[in-house]
């Protein structure tokens, strides 16, 4: 499996179920809160050492969705109805196939993305529809860390593979 991990140059990731445990808390004036793991944040910023490069793509509009990805330094895209169309569009600024992309998603809103990368991962909750497709399934659920499981491990493969990352890059392999 770590061969996969290592073919990913970019990752797409859903929000709500993916870095969120899929709950919304309302309070009486309708002030939405939401609960997200810290430990996603450090997973991110080993891609981001890797320069792997990495957007959010929500179908939900919501400044909750934005504060995060501000937070966590990720690039977010909102009100998409047509996530494949998204990521087709995404992969394409980025100079990536789609058979290098990894999306990781939790429910059926995520099935046309999923179908067309090459790394379709889901969250351990996710819908069954959508673990049915996926290549690779977390063991933790969405918000309570699958989003630094996937990071890691696809970290660790590329440092399995024995390449060396500085100031922000990988720069050698080595021997």
């Amino acid at each position: 499996m770590s061969m996969r991990f290592r073919e990913v140059k970019g990752i797409v990731f859903d929000f709500d179920g993916v870095f969120t445990d899929n709950s919304v808390i309302v309070s009486q004036d309708g002030t939405e809160s939401v609960i997200c793991s810290r430990s996603d944040g450090l997973g991110l910023n080993k891609l981001r050492a890797l320069a792997i490069p990495c957007v959010v793509i929500s179908t939900e509009v919501n400044p909750i969705v934005s504060k995060r990805c501000e937070k966590l330094k990720l690039p977010v895209q909102q009100g998409v109805e047509d996530k494949a169309g998204a990521v087709r569009a995404w992969a394409n600024t980025q100079g990536l196939s789609l058979s290098e992309v990894a999306y990781l998603g939790n429910d059926i809103n995520d099935l046309p993305a999923l179908r067309i990368v090459g790394f379709p991962c889901v969250v351990a909750d996710a819908w069954p529809e959508a673990r049915a497709i996926a290549t690779f399934v977390t063991s933790r659920a969405g918000g309570k860390g699958a989003v630094r499981e996937l990071c890691d491990k696809i970290s660790v493969a590329y440092a399995d593979d024995g390449l060396t990352v500085r100031n922000g890059g990988i720069v050698s392999h080595d021997t």
